[in-house]
């Protein structure tokens, strides 16, 4: 596994080993040896999600202002468009966010750490979501941004107006948004 760097430095891509042949591919998705020695971060994950959302589907971009979560996101089905904003307020890239296609086939990861947003939308017809948290969800905590705030002016992937949740609806613009 080895992890790479994006735009914002505490955000980043992991790429496991890919061993395959003409029979299909094997790779470890997650070990805690090799994730430390990757990023130089000791996480421990409580939690484990699984989403299966249709192409044109915007979830996001959630957080929890209390019991912050970081995830590890992978796609095992599809391909989605992913991101990540800082919602960190003494940080020197508040406001900014990193966009990654993740997809069954790139085999993809991003590291998300706690005290930021995260967001996806589907590209494929349908896609299957996994990832894993720091802390467990706490829906009373849970907040949103939304996803088309033009001070963080995301250009999503989009052929037509996303199919959000209702909840992804009444996201609040950033500049009036609870943040870390």
């Amino acid at each position: 596994m080895r992890a790479l760097g994006t735009g914002i430095p505490d955000v980043l891509i992991i790429e496991p080993r890919v061993f395959g042949d003409e029979r299909g591919f094997f790779f470890e998705s997650y070990n805690a040896r090799d994730f430390a020695q990757a990023t130089g971060l000791d996480v421990s994950f409580v939690q484990d999600n699984h989403s299966r959302s249709a192409r044109g589907v915007l979830r996001g971009l959630h957080y929890q202002i209390r019991q912050p979560q970081g995830k590890l996101v992978r796609v095992v089905a599809g391909e989605v468009w992913d991101v990540a904003v800082d919602l960190r307020r003494a940080s020197p890239t508040f406001g900014q966010w990193v966009g990654v296609t993740l997809s069954a086939a790139n085999h993809r990861q991003l590291w998300i750490p706690a005290g930021f947003a995260h967001g996806f939308v589907v590209l494929s017809e349908t896609a299957e979501f996994l990832y894993k948290t720091t802390d467990y969800y706490a829906p009373e905590h849970e907040r949103c941004i939304a996803w088309n705030d033009p001070t963080l002016a995301i250009p999503w992937p989009l052929e037509d107006e996303p199919s959000l949740s209702a909840k992804d609806m009444k996201g609040q613009m950033l500049a009036d948004a609870e943040t870390f």
